[in-house]
């Protein structure tokens, strides 16, 4: 999960992934007419949309990255910008609005895009969540399957890149003190360099429809084990400290988090106590047939940059 903070219920790398697949690349990709058309990105400026562009354009593919504020401007919550940015296009990586409607929103753009000629669709979702009943929670999922395109859904763990391009967590490595009500949870943090490499994947290549891959890294790690692996890459001093969920709240709303978001997290960080999705997940396996990156792969090339040093 991300904390897209964190994808909604989902919060929670750049090797060179693109060559991870290459080698495949021009044997599978998609020959149809339908390649020559633009792939449109949604989330563009995100953690993973933006690894997605380059990718594709590195790949020879004519890209349509939209956001708010781009150029080719896209905003959910006016349906006005919704078909300049699908007309033409090929595909689509979707990425959901985060609203409370988010799942009325993507049916609706699911089945626009559809209508519209666009083959295929791949959705940044996240790990399952249901409530206690049964009740589906994921209805970006569904709107996805059912919109006639083809379709492939992304079910990541949380970003490791949360430890260093989230403001929340960034900060408080830099403080050297990560603060969660986590206790010694664990969690398959993914690399998002991966989800990339697999969004692209399924964006170019066939073999990769009405599947869902559940992503994550090869270990699960605790956010204490997180703190020791950083610190040892940076010779700094960085702890994990647990704290009550009442506790965590007033400490996020001392750092000026929303109250609103505190919440989200402490929902996030009850999942990861009672290691409620304490599994790995092998869908970079089979969607790219090679083992996905290790948290400490990820450390390692981020100590480098220096961003945990201030």
């Amino acid at each position: 999960m991300t904390t897209k903070t964190t994808n909604s219920a989902n919060p929670m790398n750049s090797a060179n992934s693109a060559n991870a697949a290459t080698s495949t690349n021009s044997a599978n990709s998609v020959n149809s007419a339908n390649a020559t058309k633009p792939i449109l990105v949604l989330g563009s400026t995100g953690k993973t949309g933006s690894r997605v562009v380059p990718r594709l354009r590195q790949r020879g593919h004519e890209v349509r990255p939209v956001s708010r504020k781009g150029p080719i401007r896209f905003d959910w919550t006016d349906e006005n910008t919704w078909e300049p940015a699908l007309a033409g296009a090929g595909a689509a990586y979707l990425v959901d609005s985060q609203l409370p409607d988010a799942g009325a929103s993507m049916r609706s753009f699911a089945k626009l895009a559809a209508s519209m000629g666009v083959e295929r669709l791949v959705l940044l979702s996240h790990s399952d969540w249901v409530v206690a009943d049964g009740e589906e929670k994921l209805p970006c999922e569904r709107a996805v399957r059912e919109s006639g395109a083809r379709w492939t859904i992304l079910k990541p763990a949380w970003f490791a890149q949360n430890f260093s391009e989230d403001p929340f967590f960034l900060g408080q490595l830099l403080d050297g003190e990560v603060v969660s009500s986590t206790g010694d949870g664990v969690e398959p943090w993914v690399d998002v360099e991966d989800i990339a490499d697999v969004a692209v994947a399924a964006l170019t290549e066939d073999g990769h429809d009405e599947q869902a891959y559940a992503l994550s890294g090869p270990r699960l790690l605790s956010f204490g084990d997180v703190a020791e692996e950083i610190a040892r890459a940076t010779g700094r001093d960085i702890a994990h400290r647990h704290v009550p969920p009442a506790d965590f709240a007033a400490y996020g709303a001392r750092r000026g988090v929303s109250e609103e978001h505190v919440e989200l997290l402490n929902m996030l960080y009850g999942w990861i106590r009672e290691e409620r999705f304490a599994r790995l997940g092998d869908g970079v396996r089979r969607a790219l047939g090679r083992e996905p990156r290790d948290f400490a792969d990820y450390v390692r090339t981020t100590a480098a940059t220096g961003v945990w040093h201030g």
